[in-house]
This record gives C-alpha cells, sequence and structure tokens, in this order.
C-alpha cells in the first residue's frame, strides 16, 4: 500500500485509503498540540483513538475520550481535538460524503495562524 505522509504544525497525517465515497487517515497529534477548530460542509468523520488522550470539541461541548473510544461529526459541525497527554495522540478518521478536499476545512481558530 502506498501511504502518504503530510506534515502539519500540530503533527502529521497519513492517508491510508482514499476512495469515491471515502478517505481513511491515521493522525497522529503531538503532545500539548490543537488542531483549528473546524467545519466541512461535504463530509462528515468518525475519529476511533488508538492511543492517547483527546479533549474533543463538537460545536459548544467539550469532551474527554481515549483509547478505544470514537467520535461521530456530522456534516456543518464545528469541531477540534487536542492532545492533553504526554505522549503522541493517534487516531483513525474516516471521511464519508461527496468531497474530501483539504480546501472543504472552513477554520475558525487556528493557534498556528492558519486561515
Amino acid at each position: 500500500m502506498n501511504v502518504s505522509k503530510e506534515n502539519r504544525p500540530w503533527g502529521f497525517y497519513e492517508v491510508l485509503a482514499e476512495e469515491k465515497d471515502h478517505k481513511v487517515k491515521r493522525i497522529t497529534v503531538l503532545a500539548n498540540q490543537i488542531l483549528s477548530l473546524q467545519r466541512h460542509q461535504q463530509r462528515a468523520e468518525h475519529w476511533f483513538i488508538l492511543k492517547g488522550k483527546a479533549l474533543v470539541t463538537l460545536n459548544e461541548q467539550e469532551k474527554k475520550i481515549e483509547s478505544g473510544q470514537a467520535v461521530d461529526i456530522g456534516k456543518g459541525i464545528k469541531h477540534r481535538i487536542k492532545n492533553v497527554g504526554e505522549k503522541d495522540l493517534v487516531f483513525i478518521e474516516v471521511q464519508t460524503g461527496d468531497y474530501f478536499g483539504e480546501d472543504d476545512i472552513e477554520r475558525f481558530e487556528d493557534v498556528y495562524g492558519r486561515s
């Protein structure tokens, strides 16, 4: 399998599968790092935590999850994940919908200054 790796300020992700109706990523968030508060109009996401502890934001609610737990994010839901542990947070993201391009990210807050 040809896995592509994309580095980001918070860690990196690897695309494990990309099909017409879904995309699968393995995402690694470094200790004390956080992804942007964002939403997507064309895809939903399912996050399954493999390793570590996370604080997940879904709209106005925050929820702690850890290894073995999962969360579903519907289209149009503002969301983000923060690594609240001392070690890497690793999770599988399954995207479903009509379009999976990175330009379907609408950012609201980003500690790295991305828009």
